[in-house]
């Protein structure tokens, strides 16, 4: 689960110091100069993924340098790849300056220096992933002469990139440690993916990286517009510049079509809004309508062949805490 910590309630005196032992200890270490000590603020949570880690950072105006000194006394050797969702932030390393705005991508690596720095004028936050250096497939001098660069995200793997890298923050703690460690591995696709179509280094991932990068970005897509009622396999291989037919290949190994996939993802989210107290107001088509269903008696049918009762049945269960036929078929 997250794990948050902020100034509030701190003596104005005190935060810059809780600031840098934070940095230092969910980053690296750092040397940290803050620019205006009597009104920073800061918050900070970190959420472990399994073979990857995240955090999150809100705060105000402040320097940060990782200088080679820092870097022997320590080092987690780790990249970090950081969305910036509000605010300004700039990180040089290398020998490349680059300038975030809301919507930005970055890659930085902790074993080389840098210097990063947030927007004196208001609050700056980012979302960033901590990626092992051994856990990269791509070529690591290829990957260091990207480092300080802002990645493409209007288009491509980038761009699905981070719309699920701002999804992640709001969901990854949701569900248990096998689902976690199954996000980590899905992020660290597309992150490789969208790093592989950045540096022109599609050929340098295996074969079988290939296929699950693509499968893992059309999962997003699938995801993100699950409340569209006009996707189609069609669609959805359209979006994606490949056929249809390449599009029932890939799915093929999980033994689930797509047009089932779809339905399945849309009935799981369904189930969800039907057992949740806070939309017990909601009538049971508008949550149907909401997640892509064109008809009530089409989603009962669906709904009640998957779960073997009917929405309402389950809602009345599930709000009264005896939840039954929870997966599929069962």
């Amino acid at each position: 689960m997250w794990a948050w910590m902020s100034t509030d309630g701190m003596p104005t005196g005190d935060r810059a110091e809780w600031f840098h032992h934070v940095v230092s200890q969910t980053v690296a270490p750092h040397r940290l100069a803050i620019t205006d000590r009597t009104t920073f603020t800061a918050r900070a949570g970190t959420l472990s993924l399994g073979c990857l880690e995240m955090s999150f950072h809100s705060n105000s105006g402040h320097y940060a340098w990782r200088t080679p000194t820092l870097i022997r006394r320590g080092d987690p050797e780790h990249y970090l790849l950081g969305l910036v969702t509000q605010g300004a932030k700039t990180v040089s390393q290398r020998r490349t300056d680059s300038r975030m705005e809301a919507g930005d991508v970055v890659l930085w690596d902790t074993s080389h220096p840098y210097v990063a720095r947030s927007s004196a004028s208001g609050q700056t936050r980012m979302t960033v992933l901590h990626i092992p250096r051994d856990r990269m497939l791509l070529p690591a001098n290829r990957l260091d002469a990207a480092l300080g660069s802002r990645l493409t995200t209007t288009t491509g793997v980038g761009a699905v990139l981070r719309e699920f890298l701002g999804s992640l923050r709001d969901h990854a703690d949701e569900g248990s440690p096998t689902g976690r460690e199954l996000l980590a591995r899905t992020t660290l696709d597309l992150v490789t993916g969208a790093l592989a179509q950045q540096l022109d280094l599609v050929d340098h991932v295996p074969p079988d990286t290939s296929k699950e990068v693509a499968l893992r970005r059309i999962d997003a897509f699938i995801d993100l517009r699950l409340g569209d009622q006009d996707l189609t396999p069609g669609v959805i291989a359209a979006r994606h510049h490949i056929s249809v037919r390449t599009l029932h290949a890939l799915f093929q190994p999980r033994g689930e079509a797509v047009a089932a996939s779809i339905t399945r993802r849309r009935l799981e989210r369904c189930r969800a809004d039907l057992a949740d107290p806070g939309q017990a107001h909601r009538p049971v088509h508008e949550i149907a309508a909401r997640w892509g269903f064109r008809r009530p008696d089409g989603f009962s049918r669906a709904f009640r062949a998957a779960y073997r009762i009917s929405p309402r049945e389950y809602r009345r269960l599930a709000q009264a805490g005896r939840v039954a036929g929870d997966e599929p078929g069962t």
